[in-house]
């Protein structure tokens, strides 16, 4: 089969496509009217024909249009099926033809940006050609915007050039749109825009754009940026650049003066810090002073030196430092303009506080007294008064009223004065009261057991103003100690017989009078059994029963008569025991026969019969000695369980 009659087999049924048709004798041919691709892509370029009449000849052509038409491929009757000749262009190696009749174009730039022609050649039938425009795209770099970094002045006039915008390397050249905000800004009386595109030696396009409008105040804080539009296939696109601010510069037209710390009210020694601002740009010179109102109702004023900048600040300040302040600066561009602010300071204080009367105050024992405390402020105050920093008395007011006085009520009292308004803000002061009166005795116990003769310590304390002096009434080692108007005296001493009976007086005394007390020493007696190798103090310290003199009387008493009851129990015993020893003797030596009948005599030897003496000792303690019952059932006294000796001799 002919490759004619297999390609009008192949695209007899085609349709006429596009507005790039063209018709010469009955050959009809469809190519689209543009190809869009990226750079770098695959462009695929149809070509479709219809033959009317048939033809034994045909060929087909593709061509390129650029300064002229020049043939990149041809296929005809003398080649080969499916074989198509590509001539040496600048599209030798990137171009490849169909069977169809596609072209296809691969690595496309920027340059194949132009127009290609498909032509179809049927001999006597005539020829058509199809033209499409390939559109080649490259999508910019995002674009730079740059603001105007010395600042504009305020002006109605569009001389000022806000920013440049640029975008590079696009293709085909993209579009540059203003935006203040999100408002679109467009070429106008008082908008000027400049845009400059230039071609770059790869054929890809920069785009440059200048804005120039008048500024305002209120442009100090506005946005501005510039947007990017260019087209890919198939779609639109855009992009933005970064927000830019501009530096305005306007005059000052109104000032104020704040203060910055501190943010609760001012009390003196206060750091204070007062701010002046004003509202132009750049930020102008700032003067402070003090002011106050002269007797003809005029300002005065009295300028505050080494101040710069706009704060001012006032370290430690006093209640003289209230008042009011003044903040000013001027207009350049209007010197006759008077731009000030004015604060007024309120420095609230708190008076050292006084008390009456002075102190240390003294007072007698069993008066009354009343203390005024007083201290001046900037507002209301309160009182608290506490009795040794720690007890708080329940006392609100300036005076504190004390009643029938006592030792213990004496000390160091505080009046705290505050101002609720004002945290922080308090002071205080203290008194002594000194309470005067003849001493005060105290003593710990009134009666002490104690043992004969044994040394015991005897404490005595008292309390008074003017200091009292302790004495005693007997001989010994004393040892004194002071706490304020408390003393403290130790007294060492032997108890004795006369002192167990008359006790032991402690007295005090000062300049005002004296007091006493004696102190009663009550014999402990211990019932004693037989020295044991232990010390004595083992006895004294352990749990022992104390007894009065009469009531001993009557124990030894009943001891004795316990205790011969015992004994002759004992010695039935003992001899029982030496009996049945003797008899087991003389039958041992066979002196008495066992079974005899009759009566034997027992004797002792006479140079043995006034020597057997029997010796009964104990180690029992006193305690387990008197849980011994006797034979009438009564415990036995600890007298009677210490040695004993029986004689048998008579």
């Amino acid at each position: 089969m002919s490759r004619l009659a297999l390609c009008s087999r192949l695209l007899l049924p085609l349709l006429l496509l596009g507005s790039g048709d063209g018709v010469t004798g009955k050959v009809l041919i469809s190519v689209p009217d543009e190809v869009e691709v990226k750079e770098g892509g695959t462009a695929r370029i149809d070509c479709s024909f219809n033959i009317s009449e048939p033809s034994n000849y045909t060929y087909q052509h593709w061509f390129f249009e650029k300064n002229g038409r020049t043939k990149i491929s041809y296929m005809g009757p003398d080649m080969g099926p499916d074989s198509t000749s590509i001539l040496d262009t600048e599209y030798k190696d990137r171009i490849t033809v169909l069977p169809n009749f596609t072209l296809v174009i691969r690595e496309v730039t920027v340059q194949d940006e132009r127009t290609f022609v498909c032509q179809i050649g049927a001999g006597v039938v005539g020829f058509a050609e199809g033209r499409t425009e390939l559109r080649v795209f490259k999508a910019p770099e995002p674009p730079v915007i740059k603001p105007n970094t010395v600042g504009m002045l305020v002006t109605d006039e569009p001389d000022e050039k806000i920013a440049d915008c640029s975008t590079r390397n696009g293709f085909p050249a993209p579009n540059i749109t203003w935006y203040k905000g999100r408002t679109p800004l467009q070429q106008n009386e008082k908008i000027h825009i400049t845009t400059v595109i230039t071609t770059e030696s790869s054929g890809l396009f920069t785009v440059s754009s200048a804005l120039y409008a008048p500024v305002h105040k209120q442009d100090r804080e506005a946005q501005f940026y510039c947007e990017v539009n260019f087209r890919m296939p198939g779609m639109d696109r855009m992009m933005e650049s970064d927000r830019v601010n501009i530096t305005v510069y306007y005059p000052t037209e109104t000032v104020t003066l704040t203060m910055e710390s501190p943010q609760e009210p001012v009390k003196e020694g206060d750091t204070v810090t007062m701010v002046c601002e004003g509202d132009g740009n750049p930020a102008p010179q700032y003067s402070f002073h003090r002011v106050w109102e002269s007797k003809d109702g005029e300002d005065e004023e009295e300028d505050i030196e080494d101040v710069t900048g706009e704060y001012l600040v006032l370290e430690n300040v006093k209640k003289e430092q209230s008042g009011r302040y003044r903040c000013r600066t001027f207009d350049l561009n209007n010197p006759e303009t008077d731009i000030k602010a004015d604060l007024e300071i309120s420095v609230n204080y708190l008076e050292p506080v006084e008390i009456s009367p002075e102190s240390p105050v003294e007072v007698m024992l069993g008066q009354d007294i009343v203390v005024h405390c007083n201290a001046g402020g900037s507002l209301p105050r309160e009182y608290e008064w506490k009795r040794k920093e720690k007890e708080k008395i329940e006392m609100p007011g300036p005076e504190l009223s004390l009643s029938n006085m006592t030792y213990e009520m004496g000390g160091r009292y505080s009046c705290l004065v505050s101002i609720p308004e004002v945290p922080g803000l308090n002071s205080s002061a203290d008194i002594d009261i000194l309470v005067k009166g003849k001493p005060q005795v105290l003593m710990k116990q009134q009666e002490v057991q104690v043992y004969k003769n044994e040394m015991v310590n005897l404490t005595c304390e008292a309390f008074g103003h003017p200091v009292p002096v302790i004495t005693w009434d007997t001989d010994g080692s004393v040892i004194h100690s002071q706490e304020s108007d408390r003393v403290s005296s130790q007294l060492s001493v032997l108890a004795t017989s006369e002192l167990l009976e008359s006790g032991v007086t402690c007295n005090a005394s000062n300049s005002l009078g004296s007091s006493s007390q004696t102190l009663r020493l009550e014999s402990r007696v211990v019932i004693a059994t037989t020295p044991s190798p232990s010390p004595p103090p083992t006895i004294v310290t352990s749990p022992t029963v104390t007894y009065t003199e009469g009531s001993i009387r009557k124990e030894l008493k009943k001891a004795e008569s316990r205790g011969v009851l015992i004994v002759v129990i004992i010695v039935c015993i003992l001899l029982l025991a030496i009996l049945g020893a003797v008899l087991y003797f003389l039958y041992k030596k066979g002196k008495i026969a066992c079974g005899r009948s009759g009566k034997q005599n027992i004797t002792t030897p006479d140079d043995q019969k006034d020597d057997i003496v029997v010796e009964m000792k104990t180690d029992r303690l006193p305690e387990e000695a008197e849980l011994l019952q006797g034979s009438n059932g009564e415990k036995r006294p600890s007298s009677d369980m210490g040695e004993k000796y029986i004689d048998l001799r008579n």
